[in-house]
């Protein structure tokens, strides 16, 4: 079957002898053998009839849509009548050359005109629902001039079908409602394949919480199904709240931070990773509506810094059903160990960051000295730490040509101190032999050791890592240093296996567990004499980790973070004063709100820092 033809264009002219002379007066097409004028026999009149159709009062508060630019005669009344902007849809590029309408509209006209020209319907859909969003999700008013229903019913006239709904249905006023009013929140979750969000469906099944799915594509929100997905769900499931991980589904266009807003929805983003490694993308999404947790409590102030109002610190957690006792599981001998280490050796990350971001000369000669003394600091930011202890470093990262270059130098910094610390720690056990869990890196660090540890390929977290932690006498943990006051992921997981757990102290561990529940080193030079003597006392060992697990699960299951999280939601967005936030409902179409607010921290507890020698 032959691919139907384009239609074609002829110009009608009032030059002389019927010669084209400046702009044409009409336009004749051809479609599949058929000939027809865009305004003959009406002329002018006919466009405008289109508009003047349209009672006064559709016109307040409406984004009007021009299906096809016309030879401009609808358009500037539309213009006229409507001081906002304006979308006018049509994909046919060579009648826009033809006509020139739009190419021919003075500036201060032309900046209120949006030019819809997807080859598709649910593209130009699409893009009308994210200009629709932008400009606070006023209601759609489509006007529709004959001639492109004649020239493409399917698409000008599916357009105007699905428009027409949408402006008669009264979404806004069903779905605009007060949030938390029962003690059970409704939670919709915006998934992705970021392994936590499991854990956070397995914690609302748990918890018995009403929750739904919406999933995210490969590019976030920038699909007209995931709108409108989104729009069905909340108007069918009415959730408190949406949650997601680390922004994902939060454009950088701001599109769902405008819509969330309009919907009077708030959003809980849960950072599991460091934020300001992700944030600077989103300068256009702070709202009011966006409540943030992060695992690392440091980040509080500098991301309040950032204009968000609500910052909350949100731990790591686990899942006890998952990472539960199984010593009596059959396992490879190849897993058994005195001691070992989960982790990456951070090689190849870092000299992948190294190579991909093409650093000037003047940042790649200091760069290791720089890092390792990143990795000795307290400084926890890498900008800060460069800006006091490397100034003539710190003004060449400045001037890097923009935000990206300059996060992805400081994500090279963060990886190498990471690095060069997780050497120094695993060096130190050596003598023991460990075993080394992870990315092959590790055999090119330790190439050089008459003393060789054992080596095995990564494991699954969810299937192997289980049944591994139970059967080494010390799990060995180090953390990385985008996180230098927080706790990472194994410090949870190992104790709920009924494994023990060695680990770096770390500030925050002072909230997390009391002093007989976890065996810390503050040094790396204090390794060699823990390891030794916790080998040495497995009574020891199983007391730690039996209390422990007890903290573990009595505080820190996912369940426990979800239920920490939905309350603090509630604080902020549960009562009728807080719909309106701190300047009334005009606040939810504000961005950048200033205000402060965070929960402070529980009461901490002291860790249990160094076991006798």
């Amino acid at each position: 079957m032959k691919p139907e033809a384009e239609p074609l264009f002829e110009a009608v002219c009032r030059g002389p002898e019927g010669k084209p002379a400046g702009r044409p007066a009409d336009v004749i097409a051809c479609v599949a053998g058929r000939r027809f004028a865009m305004l003959a026999p009406g002329g002018p009149e006919r466009e405008k009839a289109c508009v003047g159709s349209i009672a006064p009062e559709q016109w307040r508060d409406s984004l009007p849509v021009l299906l096809g630019a016309g030879m401009g005669h609808a358009l500037h009344l539309i213009l006229e009548r409507s001081q906002g902007p304006v979308a006018v849809v049509e994909k046919e590029q060579p009648l826009q050359r033809l006509t020139g309408v739009l190419s021919g509209l003075p500036e201060r006209l032309r900046q209120r005109v949006l030019l819809v020209d997807a080859a598709s319907l649910q593209d130009a859909l699409r893009d009308l629902t994210r200009w629709q969003m932008q400009h606070g999700g006023k209601r759609l008013l489509p006007v529709a001039l004959p001639f492109y229903l004649r020239l493409d019913r399917a698409y000008y006239g599916g357009l105007r079908d699905t428009l027409a709904a949408s402006a008669r249905y009264d979404f806004w006023g069903r779905v605009v409602q007060p949030r938390f009013r029962s003690a059970r929140p409704r939670v919709l979750l915006l998934t992705s394949k970021y392994f936590l969000m499991g854990e956070l469906e397995g914690a609302c099944r748990k918890l018995g919480l009403e929750h739904r799915l919406v999933t995210l594509g490969s590019d976030n929100l920038a699909h007209t199904d995931f709108v409108q997905q989104l729009l069905e769900v909340v108007l069918e499931f009415k959730p408190d709240c949406c949650v997601t991980l680390n922004h994902m589904g939060v454009d950088v266009e701001g599109v769902l931070m405008d819509l969330l807003a309009r919907l009077e929805l708030p959003l809980a983003s849960w950072f599991v990773d460091n934020p300001h490694l992700i944030i600077h993308l989103y300068a256009r999404c702070v709202s009011p509506w966006a409540a943030l947790f992060t695992w690392d409590a440091d980040n509080i102030e500098s991301l309040r810094r950032a204009g968000f109002e609500h910052v909350f610190y949100l731990p790591l957690g686990t899942d006890p059903q998952r990472f539960a006792p199984r010593a009596a599981a059959s396992v490879p001998d190849a897993w058994k160990a005195d001691v070992s280490f989960v982790g990456n050796s951070m090689l190849y990350k870092v000299g992948g960051r190294l190579k991909n971001g093409r650093f000037p000369r003047g940042l790649l000669l200091p760069f290791r000295t720089v890092s390792r003394a990143f990795m000795e600091s307290e400084q926890r930011s890498v900008s800060d730490f460069l800006r006091e202890s490397f100034p003539e470093v710190h003004a060449r990262y400045a001037a890097l040509p923009d935000n990206e270059a300059r996060l992805a130098y400081e994500t090279a910094i963060t990886w190498q101190a990471t690095r060069l610390y997780r050497n120094g720690c695993v060096r130190k056990l050596l003598p023991f032999r460990p075993l080394l869990v992870g990315d092959s890196g590790w055999k090119i660090e330790f190439r050089h050791e008459a003393r060789q540890p054992r080596y095995l390929d990564a494991l699954s977290y969810y299937t192997q890592l289980p049944l591994f932690y139970g059967h080494s006498s010390i799990n060995f943990n180090c953390t990385s240093k985008q996180m230098k006051g927080a706790v990472n992921q194994r410090v949870f997981d190992v104790p709920a296996a009924g494994g023990f757990v060695l680990t770096d102290w770390r500030p925050q561990m002072e909230q997390l567990f009391a002093p007989d529940e976890m065996a810390c080193y503050h040094a790396p030079e204090e390794i060699p004499d823990l390891t030794r003597h916790y080998l040495a006392h497995p009574q020891e060992r199983r007391r730690l980790s039996e209390a422990a697990r007890k903290r573990v699960l009595a505080c820190h299951t996912w369940e426990h973070r979800l239920q920490e999280m939905l309350e603090h939601m509630r604080r902020v967005y549960g009562t009728p004063g807080a719909r309106g936030l701190s300047s009334g409902k005009t606040a939810s179409r504000t961005r950048g709100a200033a205000a402060l607010a965070a929960a402070a921290p529980d009461a901490a507890r002291r860790p249990g820092g160094k076991a006798p020698a």
